[in-house]
């Protein structure tokens, strides 16, 4: 009796291991990049590995989890990284710019959203052939804590259109990588005097209370507004003509414009066609507001007074 009891508790914990483990592959990690790096402006056979940073970056960005929540595989956060490695010497420090950008789902379609495009020209980092990739929130690593910074950021701005300043937590630890970075003494992690658009400014403003009605606009542009299109246009582009007027207002008592113009580049074109199809009246108090809260993409604007 003894080892039937013995067998049919084995017998449990083995199928709890594999219910536990089906559950957990069903879902997936929180981000789905593409990493492109550009060596072209080196040269030399010391460096013919540095295309391997590709594969690398991606399956680090991939791979690794993020945060306790649970993605589906739907829901995951698209984002490419384009690296431009513009120097090299021959310790293997590398000097590159690179472009982030990250694509939100529109609720109710199988279309995607433009959420940021940031950019970096001041990346410096050494990449030894076979370097590992190792996440370690303590410790300050000049590759890895520079995509660590980057995808909290990430990470921020994604949750912050689900919720409202629903991306507090992630913007915390990007500051606390910046602060590990400005310890450090590696250059591109110091701290700007004046409006900087740079690590530093980013995650200034990010932390910063004087800008979270800006962050509530992004939660009301895309939640209740842009995900709402599909069900009542009218009422959708009510909340997104809000979330415009909250963007005027913060910016107005505020004295960087940088979260502002990182917001407009990326949607300027998005929100011209949310509002084409609206009566005479909205399209033209659509194009006054943003005239006057975006006037660097005035000319894209004045399709709507057509």
């Amino acid at each position: 009796m003894k080892y039937r009891n013995d067998f049919r508790f084995g017998l449990m914990i083995l199928l709890l291991f594999i219910f536990v483990s089906w559950g957990k592959g069903v879902y997936a990690q929180e981000f789905n990049c593409s990493v492109s790096v550009n060596d072209r402006q080196i040269s030399g056979s010391s460096y013919d590995y540095i295309s391997e940073l590709e594969r690398d970056l991606q399956d680090y960005l991939n791979n690794h989890r993020w945060t306790n929540d649970r993605f589906e595989e739907h829901e995951r956060i698209l984002c490419n990284i384009q690296v431009v490695i513009t120097g090299a010497d021959s310790n293997f420090n590398y000097m590159a710019e690179v472009v982030f950008t990250m694509r939100r789902p529109i609720y109710n379609t199988n279309q995607q959203s433009l959420a940021i495009v940031l950019s970096d020209n001041n990346w410096r980092f050494n990449y030894p052939r076979n370097k590992n990739l190792i996440h370690d929130d303590m410790q300050f690593d000049d590759l890895v804590s520079f995509i660590d910074f980057y995808a909290y950021i990430m990470l921020g701005f994604d949750y912050d259109t689900f919720a409202e300043l629903g991306g507090s937590r992630h913007f915390n630890q990007a500051q606390n990588v910046f602060d590990l970075g400005q310890n450090s003494g590696v250059q591109g992690w110091g701290r700007s005097i004046g409006a900087q658009r740079n690590r530093f400014g980013l995650i200034t403003d990010l932390s910063n209370p004087a800008y979270e009605d800006l962050r509530r606009a992004i939660y009301r542009y895309h939640r209740l507004g842009l995900d709402q299109f599909t069900i009542d246009d009218k009422i959708a582009r009510t909340q997104i003509f809000n979330a415009l007027e909250l963007l005027r207002e913060n910016k107005r008592v505020t004295s960087n414009n940088y979260l502002f113009d990182i917001f407009f580049s990326s949607k300027y074109t998005e929100i011209v066609a949310l509002f084409r199809d609206a009566d005479v009246e909205t399209r033209l108090e659509a194009y006054n507001l943003l005239r006057e809260v975006d006037p660097a993409h005035s000319s894209e604007y004045e399709r709507l007074q057509n």
